[in-house]
């Protein structure tokens, strides 16, 4: 079964671009990952300074594969002072099918 979720965080003022270049960064080699179908990277038209990350793994082991990947530890080191919350919200989301 599939792995789906949302990340979302908000981006502290004045860090917008060093954010923007981490994520981006990022999205290139977590879209790399055998086990991701998708990493697509929003963020809020009406609050640019919130971001949006929808992400899909095939299965529970290629997210945990990607948990484990080595350069999640210093992209999330990265961003976290950058960012307004402890950390990213992740929801978790069950499709309803087609």
């Amino acid at each position: 079964m599939r792995k789906t979720l949302l990340a979302e965080f908000t981006v502290l003022p004045g860090s917008e671009e060093r954010v923007a270049e981490l994520v981006k960064d990022y999205a290139v080699r977590v879209r790399e990952e055998p086990g991701n179908l998708a990493f697509e990277v929003y963020t809020k038209e009406s609050a640019p300074l919130a971001y949006w990350i929808f992400e899909v793994y095939t299965d529970e082991a290629a997210f945990r594969a990607h948990l484990a990947a080595p350069y999640g530890p210093p992209f999330n080191a990265a961003l976290q002072p950058l960012i307004e919350e402890e950390d990213s919200a992740l929801t978790f989301l069950n499709s309803l099918g087609r």
